[in-house]
């Protein structure tokens, strides 16, 4: 059985074995983090950081996490909804006046976190080097019409959305989302978690590790078209995507989500107050999401339970390719998976379904 490092209580021993099992199996390396009431209680990693495994992934390795990212962007939103500088039901517009062009005066903060908005991809002309230019996507997607009637149906917006919630945030604050998430979210935690890498922290990446035949992203017209090795090229990890491209492990993933599974804080940070947590349940959309093509329930930023789960508030997103994070409210429970070995889409990727389960067997035990 592959060798794994790190810590795990005797009770989520199943979480460790499971991902032996993975590491013997589909994945290179990979990290795993369990954290209940607030603190760790598996924090686990092991395997290899190349394809060719000859440099051992380390407790520091950092990999990118695809859209895992979505729930640090959801949870700055939320944590300004809580401090009231931003009403989720008010108009995009009401904080970013351009965004009214083109029929999206009725486009609210909520419909963006629930992909509601009718914006799921660029109409425009778009390249990989536009989406490392802040201000050419948010214009463009400002001046674009939406898709559908907005808050009718869901597609999931599957680059746009950290866009369009990066420039509310800056409207806002004045700072970039990466920039608001160090400085108010992941400096205060302690979390090595970044939307937009330091050159300094380069040496520390995992390169993410594409399937044989790596399905380009952006809907099903790609524009731009993103492939999975996209995000070992310097140009992705320096700009800031806060829908895509965050650079991270599964400990700090699971520490700072587990703000929101404990009320609104953890090991002595508070980032929300506990009303300000209740807000992600808040259903915003149930049934086939238009781009997913498979059925989904939404809420402020977060996949909920739509009935697979063992409890009723829990949310969650993941990542193309594997990553994932898991909230759930009730049992006070984060968790975190995080590998550099991508899956095929529509292969069976049954890795974040065995930490899962290896999670509620130790909860229950």
């Amino acid at each position: 059985m592959a060798l794994t490092h790190g810590t795990c209580t005797d009770r989520f021993a199943a979480v460790r074995e499971a991902l032996a099992a993975s590491l013997d199996d589909k994945d290179v390396g990979a990290s795993v983090a369990v954290y209940v009431d607030g603190e760790p209680v598996v924090d686990l990693w092991g395997g290899y950081t190349d394809a060719d495994r000859t440099t051992p992934w380390e407790r520091d390795t950092l990999t990118p996490v695809w859209s895992t990212t979505k729930t640090m962007t959801a949870l700055c939103v939320l944590m300004l909804a809580d401090r009231g500088e931003l009403d989720l039901h008010a108009p995009v517009a009401t904080y970013w006046p351009e965004f009214a062009a083109a029929g999206k005066e009725n486009v609210r903060v909520s419909h963006v976190l629930a992909h509601t908005a009718g914006l799921p991809r660029f109409v425009a002309p778009t390249t990989l080097e536009d989406l490392y230019d802040w201000p050419t996507v948010t214009s463009r997607l400002a001046a674009q019409a939406p898709a559908w009637e907005p808050g009718t149906e869901a597609g999931y917006h599957a680059v746009t959305q950290g866009y369009l919630l990066g420039e509310i945030v800056r409207r806002v604050t004045g700072r970039s989302l990466g920039a608001f998430l160090a400085e108010e979210v992941t400096g205060p935690l302690g979390a090595d978690f970044h939307i937009g890498l330091a050159a300094e922290h380069d040496h520390r990446v995992a390169p993410i590790i594409p399937p044989p035949s790596s399905p380009p992203r952006g809907g099903p017209r790609p524009n731009p078209e993103i492939q999975g090795g996209t995000a070992n090229t310097t140009t992705w990890r320096r700009a800031e995507i806060p829908a895509a491209n965050g650079h991270g492990n599964a400990r700090s993933v699971a520490a700072v989500q587990s703000v929101l599974a404990c009320g609104g804080a953890a090991r002595g940070v508070r980032l929300l107050s506990e009303k300000g947590c209740e807000r992600v349940l808040e259903e915003q959309f149930d049934g086939t999401d238009n781009v997913l093509r498979v059925p989904m329930r939404y809420g402020m930023g977060y996949g909920l339970n739509g009935g697979q789960l063992p409890n009723p508030r829990t949310c969650f997103w993941g990542g193309w390719g594997g990553s994932m994070v898991l909230v759930d409210l009730d049992a006070r429970m984060t968790v975190a998976y995080v590998p550099n070995q991508m899956i095929d889409e529509g292969v069976g990727d049954d890795r974040a379904f065995t930490i899962l389960a290896g999670a509620y067997e130790g909860l229950s035990a």
